[in-house]
């Protein structure tokens, strides 16, 4: 065949082949070590506090090969990264705002996800089990002749990332569906569970919650805000996502109910005397259809502004399936208004993906860390006057 058909050819079937991975979700991801494309509010500044942690030559539905949840602990940043199936630490050890090296804490894992701290153990959520370890030494190396498995039968499929948080000496455990929507046979899918430090005496804690993948516990009040990622395939528009205060013994109505107490009747086609969303928990705040809702952080810093202190910043993962995208940006909610605001937005260029917001936490010195699973960055937001 003539080279210059075999070219167009070639041409042809690329062209079509990305029509395709748009059509289902896959986004051209652009890699730029610039950051001018962030749109900040008046004196906010961004750079890259650690790269070349994963990334992604597109954009696909669900978790991206780069860092997700993250912890501080010691003035030391760790971070899980679900794809290369292993927990790295970041030090900071001039406090230049950068991480100095990529240290790999634990490797070998199942998917590891949720990351958290107490009294000397290390926790993490794979995606079939809790384990906790040690590093005794401080060498940002775990210990693994201390590494504790603490359960090892959480349900699987479906959603697999697992979001834990300790809080007053009980570990919190977020698991998220089985499907897109549907009856779970285990009652710990789409629910957070409440178990011992030790893994012991669990109880499903609040259900009806389809995906929280962030939740967090305000350090004032103490009380825990999820985010929601409602399901698909219901329009552009519809269910909302959401952000929730989770109390104990709650039920947050998926799959028959969603947002404000909306009935789900495209899933749910049974007769009812009475309203079946009557007593499950309505949404706090209804966030943007497949805006994708993860990590979430309550501004409990001082270098921010007076008008950014104790909001919720939420990370917007962004869109998959819905026709004109979504999401990709980081939002300020006002906890006395509610009002959601864009606070940091630019990683969507047309159809082209320039990160994906994952997790948010207060630095020590009130900066924000965001991680960006697409990227593979994690990047430092900070306020200058």
């Amino acid at each position: 065949m003539n080279s210059k058909y075999v070219l167009i050819s070639i041409s042809i079937l690329a062209i079509i082949l990305l029509a395709i991975l748009i059509f289902v979700g896959f986004r051209p991801a652009i890699k730029s070590d610039s950051l001018d494309f962030v749109n900040l509010p008046e004196g906010f500044r961004i750079d890259v506090y650690a790269s070349n942690l994963g990334g992604n030559a597109v954009s696909s539905p669900g978790p991206n090969p780069g860092p997700r949840m993250m912890l501080l602990n010691d003035n030391v940043l760790y971070t899980s990264i679900l794809a290369q199936n292993r927990v790295v630490a970041l030090p900071d050890k001039n406090n230049d705002g950068k991480a100095d090296e990529t240290i790999t804490f634990i490797s070998n894992l199942n998917k590891p996800h949720g990351i958290g701290y107490y009294s000397g153990w290390f926790y993490i959520a794979e995606e079939h089990r809790i384990i906790r370890v040690k590093d005794i030494n401080h060498d940002l190396i775990a210990d693994l002749d201390t590494l504790e498995v603490l359960i090892d039968d959480l349900p699987v499929g479906g959603h697999f990332t697992r979001t834990i948080k300790i809080h007053n000496n009980s570990l919190y455990i977020s698991i998220g569906s089985s499907c897109n929507v549907c009856y779970e046979k285990d009652n710990r899918s789409a629910a957070i569970t409440k178990c011992d430090l030790s893994g012991k005496n669990c109880s499903v804690f609040a259900s009806g919650i389809r995906n929280a993948v962030g939740f967090v516990l305000h350090p004032t009040t103490g009380k825990m805000y999820a985010t929601e990622n409602g399901r698909d395939w219901l329009g552009d528009d519809a269910p909302p996502d959401e952000i929730n205060i989770i109390e104990e013994g709650n039920n947050y109505g998926w799959p028959i109910c969603y947002g404000k107490n909306t009935h789900d009747l495209d899933f749910d086609k049974s007769l009812y005397k009475q309203d079946p969303c009557r007593f499950k928990v309505p949404s706090l705040v209804d966030l943007q259809a497949h805006s994708a809702p993860l990590g979430l952080a309550f501004y409990s810093g001082t270098s921010f502004p007076e008008e950014y202190q104790n909001d919720l910043f939420v990370a917007y993962h962004g869109s998959w399936n819905r026709g004109e995208p979504t999401g990709y940006k980081i939002v300020s909610i006002d906890m006395k208004t509610l009002e959601v605001k864009d606070f940091a937005t630019g990683w969507l260029d047309g159809i082209n993906v320039l990160g994906r917001p994952v997790d948010i936490i207060v630095a020590n010195d009130g900066s924000l860390l965001v991680s960006d699973d697409n990227a593979g960055k994690i990047y430092r937001i900070y306020y200058e006057k």
